[in-house]
């Protein structure tokens, strides 16, 4: 059976915000971003469109990214996932 592939994945909701979250499957998860069944931050806050996402090997490393984007200043979050300064994450 095939690994599936990871993603970290950022959005930004109609009012603004940025959201951060991981999956396994961007399609269906955005999707139910924007059916107000995904994230309850996301609920009423639609619809949401996709601005960064970095593809990761394994659940871990999506979750250490994750952890790391959440901790940026709002107007480094855009970039960060496409930063080649991102530092290297251990499993």
């Amino acid at each position: 059976m095939p690994e599936k592939i990871w993603v970290v994945y950022l959005l930004e909701c109609a009012d603004g915000t940025y959201y951060t979250g991981i999956t396994n499957d961007l399609q269906n998860r955005l999707a139910a971003h924007n059916a107000g069944t995904g994230a309850r931050y996301t609920r009423g806050r639609g619809p949401v469109s996709v601005i960064a996402l970095k593809n990761c090997s394994n659940r871990s490393e999506a979750s250490k990214i994750e952890a790391l984007l959440k901790k940026q200043n709002r107007s480094k979050k855009p970039t960060f996932l496409e930063s080649k300064l991102n530092p290297k994450i251990r499993s």
